[in-house]
């Protein structure tokens, strides 16, 4: 089964109108903080259920009377109440059999017979049936529904084979649910949506995303288009689809007539009959990743055209790619390749590591420092030759290598905290603050290469438009709040007011359209459309003229950024400078410094033309990102409206 464009679509349009769910269910962790009916984040004092079923764990909350009067009916009838707070290590989580439980509530009304409801949404239960390991979980999961569903009926006998009906909605859950975002990114739950998504295939290369509509009834509902429509079409053959009408399931569901609604929307042009596509995988994985995780969750092989591509895409080779330099051997290329992808493992742990650690003890300093060690010296691999000498081996990551650009996330966000944390403890500008001004412009540098190093690799894949779209968002907002800090006025003179500041975005650019896109809200014309990449090239030329002349302020006293020449630049990666001990002869004798010395430091530093020239690029950087998320999300969606809201804010 796959889904096709009815008629030519451009960029940045909406395929599918508001879709409901079929099902769905909150996470055990948002049970007590969200809406079990919309989603949408609970009052201080939320309204419980109409009726009220004996619950074995969390009974679920809601937002207002209205969810609460839609959803309680189905708490009672579906039996979830009554599934067993412990489940077995092998059973699925609770809310995948909470959503199945839902779904086979609701079975009846959208047809009577289990062999029609599937509509293709099956397609996978055969081969999770085969995987020993999907076979347990499916079984153990199975078990628990059917006893839920017998409670109410006095019943409580397991009888082994009564459970194909319960394994065959759990089995659909598991391969057909998407994981709910809210704006901030953080999956709330899940929900299985009818057949005009779930018919959608994946693709690692695709031309459509998807977005979710979160919010209470009856209330203005950002993401959504009242005016747009069913623009796609199911294609199959009837070997494939022999239980039912297509057109039948094109209309809409037959479900829930609440709950978080799924969007779907073009990133690139879409010709008539062109099978529509969505990512189930994050991109910015190298292809054996992306292979894994599909694998796992999903127990299929992609065989897209980036997948398929031989050789690796450009993409996928710098997503993957480890130097190896100061050999001495005579060894054959297999083993260099197979101490390679050692090294990458071992790496990659020493990440995640020093992630938990920041994650579970909130220690930025020492994260930024084991990171950027990482980064800067890489991993030294010692190989005994067959004479009996020694070789010594060292692999660092390509500044695209998925892990570093993790590293660049991690960076960005740790080197935030830090500057937060000095800021919260020392309110007199002293040498604490000014280490929190350098902490928060080292931050914004990390968002600046993280944004141009993604952008790099996004005009080779232009499925990647998502991510851009988030880091150039980031970076704009981070180089803007290092613009606006008040710190820079303890010490500059003239102390440029942040109001003077603002009346520099009244002025338009010369070199980019992005000023006039902005003041249509965003939304591109048609022209617009067609020539998109001509104004992306536009963007990218006048970006970085401007980002020369801050790149060496920003990255001042950080050695790993101190490699790179330019942020948006790299055709000079070959030619990559290694980072090396040296004086720093802006230094002052330690003996003599002073508390006046160092304010003349930052004095000469810290000035008003640095300062106008980073928000300028700040401004430039929102701009682009809220014209990417406009592509992506549409013009009603939160992460557009954020963007707007900041450059009006900015405007004022």
């Amino acid at each position: 089964m796959e889904m096709r464009a009815k008629q030519d679509r451009e960029l940045g349009q909406d395929i599918t109108p508001p879709v409901f769910p079929l099902s769905f269910s909150l996470y055990d962790s948002f049970l007590s903080s969200h809406c079990s009916s919309c989603f949408s984040p609970l009052p201080p004092s939320p309204f419980p259920p109409l009726l009220s079923p004996h619950f074995l764990h969390h009974a679920p909350l809601y937002c207002s009377p209205a969810c609460s009067s839609s959803h309680s009916p189905i708490l009672s009838s579906s039996s979830e109440s009554l599934l067993p707070q412990s489940l077995p290590p092998t059973c699925p989580d609770s809310s995948d059999l909470r959503t199945a439980l839902r779904l086979l509530h609701f079975l009846p009304s959208i047809c009577p017979h289990l062999h029609r409801f599937n509509n293709g949404l099956l397609t996978n239960y055969h081969k999770l049936k085969s995987s020993p390991e999907f076979s347990a979980r499916i079984r153990q999961g199975a078990i628990a529904m059917a006893a839920a569903r017998k409670l109410p009926n006095g019943n409580n006998q397991e009888e082994v084979d009564d459970f194909l009906l319960e394994e065959a909605v759990l089995g659909l859950v598991i391969t057909n649910a998407v994981e709910v975002q809210d704006e901030n990114g953080r999956s709330l739950g899940i929900a299985v949506y009818d057949p005009c998504f779930s018919w959608i295939n994946h693709s690692c290369s695709p031309n459509a995303c998807y977005r979710f509509s979160v919010s209470p009834p009856n209330a203005t509902s950002f993401g959504e288009d009242s005016i747009s429509t069913l623009r796609i079409v199911p294609s199959v053959s009837m070997k494939e689809f022999d239980v039912c009408s297509c057109f039948k399931y094109t209309k809409g569901n037959r479900g829930y007539k609440f709950g978080p609604k799924i969007i779907v929307r073009s990133i690139k042009r879409i010709k008539k009959g062109e099978e529509v596509c969505v990512s189930y995988t994050d991109l910015l994985q190298p292809k054996a990743m992306r292979q894994s995780d599909l694998w796992f969750k999903y127990q299929f092989t992609c065989s897209c055209s980036r997948c398929s591509a031989s050789p690796l895409t450009y993409v996928d080779r710098a997503l993957e790619e480890i130097s190896a330099s100061n050999l001495s051997f005579s060894r054959s290329c297999f083993d260099l390749n197979l101490y390679r992808d050692q090294a990458a493992k071992r790496l990659s742990d020493y990440m995640d590591e020093t992630i938990s650690e920041f994650l579970s003890v909130g220690d930025p300093e020492s994260c930024c420092r084991k990171l950027e060690s990482m980064l800067n010296l890489g991993l030294q691999v010692e190989q005994l030759e067959s004479e009996g000498g020694e070789s010594q081996f060292s692999f660092k990551f390509h500044p695209f290598h998925h892990i570093a650009l993790n590293a660049y996330t991690t960076l960005n966000s740790a080197y935030r905290i830090h500057s937060s944390d000095l800021l919260a403890f020392h309110s007199e500008i002293d040498e604490c603050q000014l280490k929190a001004l350098d902490m928060s412009r080292i931050s914004a540098a990390y968002s600046l290469l993280l944004a141009g190093a993604t952008h790099y690799l996004f005009w080779s894949e232009s499925s990647l438009i998502v991510s851009a779209s988030n880091f150039w968002r980031n970076a704009g907002e981070s180089l803007l709040a290092l613009a606006r800090s008040s710190i820079w006025n303890s010490f500059v003179k003239s102390g440029l007011p942040i109001s003077e500041l603002s009346t520099i975005f009244n002025h338009k650019c010369s070199k980019c359209s992005l000023k006039d896109i902005f003041e249509a809200k965003f939304t591109l014309t048609r022209a617009q459309r067609a020539n998109f990449e001509k104004i992306s090239s536009d963007f990218i030329d006048c970006v970085s003229s401007k980002a020369l002349k801050i790149w060496g302020f920003l990255v001042r006293g950080c050695s790993y950024l101190e490699i790179f020449e330019d942020p948006f630049d790299f055709r000079w990666l070959g030619h990559m400078r290694h980072p090396h001990a040296h004086a720093d002869s802006d230094n002052e004798d330690s003996n003599s410094i002073t508390k006046d010395s160092i304010f003349r430091h930052y004095a000469e530093w810290y000035t008003d033309e640095r300062r106008i020239n980073i928000y300028e690029v700040g401004i430039h950087c929102l701009l682009y990102g809220g014209i990417l998320a406009h592509i992506c999300y549409g013009q009603n969606s939160h992460l557009t409206t954020q963007v707007l809201n900041i450059l009006f804010h900015v405007d004022n």
